[in-house]
């Protein structure tokens, strides 16, 4: 089991996006309907077969390799919790224009509506701002009655609900955790590495301006009367919405050259690394996804292998690698699944 690199994988998505995917990675535009980049990726969109999962360089899917062998994989410890199943989708987003105002159901939610173990709580480590205002907005500021939530989206008042919504400016390095239930849309003009659990539902509160139907398509296919009570309606006040974020200097430190950029509460969820230029970062063996941001530099694994890395490459290792070094004027995100034991989906 070695490392290996990735290409792009990049369906066709309803908003606008992909230009800086394209710069990160060094490949041509193709057009701004690609704003994601499915990376190492198990799962498929919603309602689809196979299209987003990675197909591995001898054509075979990844999702059938690591179901063969989890062990190789994923690791003994993880493949007893979860099986085959890595338990984490890592995506490139490219906001080429604000999001849609949604939100994702919980585990419970997504078990008693759409037979389905997980729900979707993810998280944002920012990488770049490029607009001229680089803003999320997460969380409604005080509590909103269920029927004028219902009365926004069925009239599609975008402008009163952007106006409820806690209204964040972003940098690059900062990393948030955005728990399922909770209202957000990214603003135009952020690439970042998207870590979530591996599902593709969203309720869309808002899509007018976007290449999608949201009458149709934005309630998972269970009515907006039950698709709406997922939200959560609750208001976020400034100190409970803080503790979801963590800047670049605010990680949680792992070993020299390692942090953990995302709060304690992501743990059971996923984990993002963030490797610092430096000596070496070393790594305990996982199955992770390395995404490098810039720089150059080598990763040796236990076997010996090694593998040149630099900035806009992404790389799947397997827990069957072994554990690793990191050396080089580098710098990287790491995703990993929910540590062992944590909830990822339980």
């Amino acid at each position: 089991m070695k490392p290996l690199h990735l290409g792009p994988n990049q369906p066709v998505r309803f908003y606008r996006g992909g230009e800086r995917i394209a710069a990160f990675r060094g490949v041509a535009v193709e057009n701004d309907s690609v704003p994601e980049d499915w990376v190492g990726s198990t799962t498929a969109l919603f309602g689809e077969a196979s299209l987003g999962m990675t197909r591995l360089p001898d054509g075979e899917l990844l999702r059938d390799a690591v179901a063969s062998d989890p062990v190789a994989w994923l690791g003994a410890a993880h493949a007893e919790r979860f099986g085959g199943d890595p338990a984490l989708l890592v995506k490139l987003l490219d906001a080429g224009q604000r999001l849609p105002v949604h939100c994702h159901p919980s585990d419970d939610f997504a078990r008693r509506h759409l037979d389905c173990p997980r729900g979707k709580t993810e998280s944002w480590v920012i990488t770049e701002v490029y607009g001229d205002d680089p803003v999320v907005h997460l969380g409604f500021r005080h509590d909103v009655d269920a029927e004028i939530l219902a009365g926004w989206v069925e009239r599609q008042e975008t402008e009163a609900m952007l106006d409820v919504l806690h209204r964040i400016p972003v940098s690059a390095g900062d990393a948030v955790l955005v728990p399922a239930g909770i209202p957000h849309a990214i603003g135009a003009g952020i690439f970042l590495v998207e870590l979530q659990q591996p599902t593709d539902l969203s309720v869309l509160l808002d899509w007018q301006g976007f290449d999608v139907d949201g009458l149709r398509d934005g309630h998972l296919g269970l009515g907006f009367e039950v698709a709406l009570s997922c939200v959560d309606r609750s208001g976020w006040a400034a100190d409970r919405l803080a503790a979801l974020r963590r800047r670049r200097d605010e990680g949680r430190p792992v070993s020299a050259g390692v942090d953990l950029a995302l709060p304690a509460e992501a743990d059971s969820f996923f984990r993002a690394q963030r490797l610092r230029p430096g000596p070496e970062a070393r790594l305990e063996a996982a199955f992770a996804i390395l995404v490098v941001i810039r720089g150059n530099g080598v990763l040796t694994t236990d076997d010996g292998g090694t593998l040149d890395v630099r900035g806009g490459e992404t790389v799947l290792i397997p827990h069957g690698a072994g554990s690793a070094v990191l050396r080089g004027d580098v710098e990287a995100v790491r995703c990993m699944p929910p540590a062992t034991g944590g909830k990822g989906g339980d």
